[in-house]
């Protein structure tokens, strides 16, 4: 109740006030933005924005946010009738974003087009060396041997890189470990464990190829079902 009181104070201060100056050279597809009502859970922050005349919700990966500030965001994905099983609450529209920041998002830092279905491209991150787990495959080889794996199950340890929950009825995982096969250094894991950015987890799951979800999801190579092996 609290933070409910607090968040709408935070929102009539801004609507009587106009809110905060706009950023003059913000990137086309940038979004300015003053954080309202927040809530933490263990992986992931919560945030109600004001942002003109609308105020919406978005999640960002836990991080400590001030109701009040101003902050600034370019790629999300909106979920509709989201159920968060942790504060077992459906959020009706939530954006799931990638780039929240306190530093604006101006032309001089180009942004691509957010991206409202499908997948988004993972880059290659430098200076990830993760060993091989017990019994398990490396990203590259994965894809090395993809035909003979198609079906079968894998273990792979890797670096989180990106996580994207709530999509299809699953949490979609990129990892890498520091190996590839060609141009192939990412693979994407569906699960329903929790994991966060930059943890080195290990996982196992059933080998998919070809695998096409609809809505831009097309995998050459997709560990799906997996889970998470201690």
């Amino acid at each position: 109740m609290l933070a409910l009181v607090a968040g709408l104070i935070v929102f009539m201060a801004a609507c009587q006030s106009g809110g905060p100056k706009k950023v003059e050279n913000l990137a086309i597809n940038a979004h300015q933005v003053t954080a309202g009502e927040v809530i933490q859970t263990s992986r992931y922050t919560y945030i109600r924005v004001i942002e003109d005349d609308r105020d919406y919700w978005v999640a960002i990966n836990k991080a400590e946010i001030k109701e009040g500030e101003t902050y600034f965001w370019s790629e999300g994905m909106e979920m509709r009738n989201f159920t968060s099983p942790e504060l077992k609450r459906t959020f009706e529209s939530v954006f799931f974003v990638q780039d929240f920041t306190d530093q604006p998002i101006t032309t001089d830092r180009p942004v691509p087009a957010p991206t409202m279905g499908g997948k988004q491209p993972v880059g290659e991150q430098g200076g990830i060396s993760v060993e091989r787990a017990e019994g398990g495959m490396t990203v590259g080889e994965i894809y090395a041997k993809k035909s003979e794996l198609a079906g079968k199950k894998a273990i792979i340890r890797g670096q989180v890189i990106k996580v994207s929950p709530g999509i299809m009825k699953r949490t979609w995982v990129h990892l890498q470990d520091g190996t590839k096969d060609g141009g192939n250094f990412d693979l994407t894991i569906t699960t329903q464990e929790v994991v966060g950015v930059g943890d080195v987890v290990t996982f196992e799951g059933t080998v998919s190829v070809n695998k096409d979800f609809g809505a831009g999801y097309y995998y050459n190579v997709i560990l799906e079902d997996a889970v998470l092996k201690k």
